[in-house]
């Protein structure tokens, strides 16, 4: 327990105290306080190796029902623990790669300006996803979620000039609305069952149940930047590359896609219904997002398209497992697991490319293999997980979400899979135009000028490259111990 405390409070004191000290200590105490975290999570898997441990800390006893009995606590299963790695570990690397990355030297944002602002918000942050992380029960998620929609305000909105602030009030809009369905469902929920647990749902008529869930399928899809909520996700990127990096690879989108996975393996009475319309969505947002792949020069903004479509691979898996596949249900929790390592070794990619050339542009750089080969195979290695080459990390979830298609079979199977296929195709294709032109061939004017970058900085790319080969053998246990 007192694993979990320290876990929760490291983030926590060191947002409070990134306010309260002098700024050339502002880095260290950030530094200092993730690293506790990154310990404190290290002591809590010695003592809880996977398994499902479950405590309820607090009771409201004024409430009836079955919910009087815990409120708040901790659940910590193989779900919540591939969630804590991702949140963890990649809090622990952008904490370190900012350290570089908010610099006078950024030749894109010459400036530390709000560095105090910057680590205070992604430090809390890192704390409500702990929190969402291990929420035993949707009311304890609920609080986390909201609070994340918070943080997320402020850090897109870092720099506070136009496009920023109208991109932090756009996804604080989007998301908050999201919320609402979140909080209508959750008291339709304890009025019917008296309780918020996971497997409430279950005990609701069908046609209830069915109206419940979507309401819940409705806030994640505002979280996680779905069809048609997606457009709040681009225009986040005018957020610093360590915002973009956390909240739009690693952690907030992900919180919605964990609600419906929570969910999921916790209900597989879900209608057949709702299945079909989490998958159908899932792939007309797949479509869409490659779609505007093409129409994409900033590097950033490509990422941020191939989120959303990624989000919606994980969706996709979730719903062909309420129409039948079970299999899928693994394949796109553990999918959630792979895409965060390369798409956030992919955003500190294009991090490095703005602080030392100065643009993110695709038409504005060539040739930077030959100027900067760490940042050439680092990217390259990101690319390949999130496509899906072996070895790396992508490879595995979506051979497990092919095959949960085909295994669901029938004529809704076999249509899901095809344009399934398509996306993945063509966006393997396009992302390969892209690499090859950005990284290869004659250097450009911008790519010769490009300064070294901040050891702090490379040290995050290379364990990065490391987390994609290893990110799929962690997935593969913990699907395991989920029970495929």
């Amino acid at each position: 327990m007192l694993s979990v405390i320290l876990l929760f409070l490291f983030p926590v004191a060191g947002a409070i105290l990134s306010m309260m000290v002098p700024k050339k200590r502002v880095t260290l105490v950030a530094l200092g306080s993730v690293t506790g975290m990154l310990v404190s999570l290290i002591w809590l898997f010695l003592q809880k190796p996977p398994g499902v441990w479950r405590v309820l800390a607090i009771s409201w006893k004024w409430m009836s029902g079955a919910a009087a009995q815990g409120v708040f606590g901790i659940l910590l299963d193989p779900l919540s623990t591939l969630m804590l790695l991702i949140v963890v570990v990649l809090g622990f690397l952008v904490i370190l790669y900012g350290a570089g990355y908010i610099s006078a030297r950024n030749r894109e944002h010459a400036s530390e300006e709000g560095r105090e602002r910057h680590n205070f918000w992604l430090l809390l942050f890192i704390a409500a996803m702990i929190g969402v992380a291990l929420s035993p029960n949707l009311l304890q998620l609920f609080f986390f979620w909201e609070l994340t929609t918070l943080c997320s305000w402020a850090l897109i909105s870092h720099y506070r000039n136009d496009e920023s602030l109208r991109a932090g009030f756009k996804a604080l809009l989007m998301t908050f609305s999201g919320g609402l369905f979140f909080a209508a469902a959750l008291v339709v929920l304890y009025v019917f069952t008296g309780r918020f647990d996971f497997d409430a749902i279950s005990e609701l008529a069908p046609r209830l149940r069915f109206w419940v869930f979507l309401f819940f399928l409705i806030a994640a899809w505002a979280k996680s930047a779905q069809f048609p909520f997606y457009t709040w996700l681009p225009d986040a990127m005018a957020a610093p590359t360590t915002v973009s990096m956390y909240l739009h690879a690693a952690a907030m989108v992900k919180a919605g896609v964990f609600l419906i996975a929570r969910l999921t393996l916790a209900n597989f009475t879900i209608p057949w219904l709702s299945g079909l319309i989490v998958a159908v969505c899932a792939v007309v947002t797949m479509l869409i997002a490659l779609f505007l792949f093409f129409t994409q020069n900033d590097l950033k903004k490509l990422l941020a398209y191939s989120t959303i479509a990624h989000l919606a691979y994980v969706f996709f898996g979730l719903g062909i497992a309420m129409m039948g596949s079970k299999l899928g249900a693994y394949a796109g929790a553990m999918h959630i697991l792979n895409h965060s390592v390369a798409k956030g070794l992919l955003f500190l990619c294009v991090g490095v490319l703005s602080y030392a050339a100065g643009t993110r542009k695709i038409d504005e750089l060539s040739g930077v293999a030959k100027k900067c080969p760490l940042l050439a195979i680092a990217f390259i290695c990101g690319m390949f997980a999130l496509l899906g080459v072996p070895p790396f990390s992508g490879f595995w979830s979506k051979f497990y979400l092919l095959a949960a298609t085909i295994q669901l079979g029938g004529v809704a199977g076999w249509l899901l899979l095809i344009p399934f296929l398509l996306e993945i195709i063509l966006g393997f294709a396009w992302f390969l135009h892209v690499g090859h032109k950005v990284f290869f061939g004659t250097p450009s004017q911008r790519t010769l000028d490009a300064q070294p970058v901040p050891p702090s900085m490379q040290f995050a790319l290379v364990v990065l490259i490391i987390l994609t080969l290893v990110a799929p053998y962690a997935g593969l246990h913990l699907m395991q111990a989920m029970g495929m």
